[in-house]
């Protein structure tokens, strides 16, 4: 079965009724109506379907959804267990030098026609920060091709050695809102972008502290995409500050099996 063949089974049984207004954007849905719902479950591990997945959908005036979707499908879909963990990604890994690494979150991304919305300039290191840096891996897979028109990935070379700008941290528990930002994200030029369309099947490799983009989908055709990340786990700490935390109904699963 494939990755989408498996998201169109695995995602309609599982979808939270959760629909922001129409005219938000991805990122404002994020930071404010995310920030007041799906985030506390998010932080409390309390979701509809107990540590499965939540969904946010958007709806334009012309009625047409896009769709972000969240959390641990490679935990909870076979489909993407397998992938996760295929020998190919093991052997691909391993090439790399990691010794113990684990998964530590994945997502299978949305971006509809006409409307699939933006993701504003990041690291990912931000949100999965650890200690020492360079021990964070984002693994982006093509399901459909992803092109300059329908909102493929852009990056700023060499940005990865410039240390991270800001980070995601929990405030302290009760706090509302539960996540808050130390330091903040520096205005890019954005002539120093670059494009990286490629085909459907492709494998894209992000280093943690790469600064990362992709456009709002303006196009007719969609571009959906299956991206996890990985840690190192010998020699490292996941900061006990992030937003995302192991338990033990849910450790950080081995790379390797």
């Amino acid at each position: 079965m494939s990755l989408l063949t498996a998201a169109r089974n695995f995602l309609p049984r599982r979808r939270s009724r959760y629909e922001p207004r129409a005219a938000q954007t991805t990122s404002s849905v994020v930071e404010t109506r995310f920030g007041s719902s799906l985030r506390k479950a998010f932080l409390t591990r309390k979701f509809p379907v107990p540590q499965e997945i939540s969904w946010c959908l958007q709806r334009n005036p012309s009625t047409k959804l896009a769709m972000l979707c969240l959390v641990a499908l490679h935990a909870h879909d076979p489909v993407f267990k397998c992938i996760t963990h295929s020998p190919k990604m093991q052997g691909l890994v391993r090439s790399l030098g990691f010794q113990i690494p684990v998964v530590v979150q994945s997502m299978y991304i949305f971006k509809q026609p006409h409307f699939g919305g933006e993701v504003s300039p990041h690291q990912d290191a931000s949100f999965l920060y650890t200690e020492p840096l360079g021990r964070l891996l984002g693994v982006w897979l093509a399901l459909e091709d992803a092109t300059n028109q329908n909102g493929c990935l852009w990056f700023i070379p060499g940005s990865h050695t410039g240390g991270v700008s800001r980070r995601m941290v929990r405030n302290p528990a009760g706090s509302v809102p539960g996540t808050s930002f130390l330091g903040s994200e520096p205005i890019r030029d954005n002539s120093l972008f670059v494009p990286a369309p490629v085909p459907r099947g492709s494998l894209v490799l992000i280093h943690g502290e790469v600064v990362h983009k992709s456009e709002q989908n303006l196009s007719d055709h969609s571009r959906q995409a299956y991206t996890f990340h990985i840690m190192e786990a010998a020699g490292t700490t996941w900061s006990p500050d992030n937003w995302l935390q192991p338990t033990a109904e849910l450790p950080f699963p081995p790379l390797y099996t």
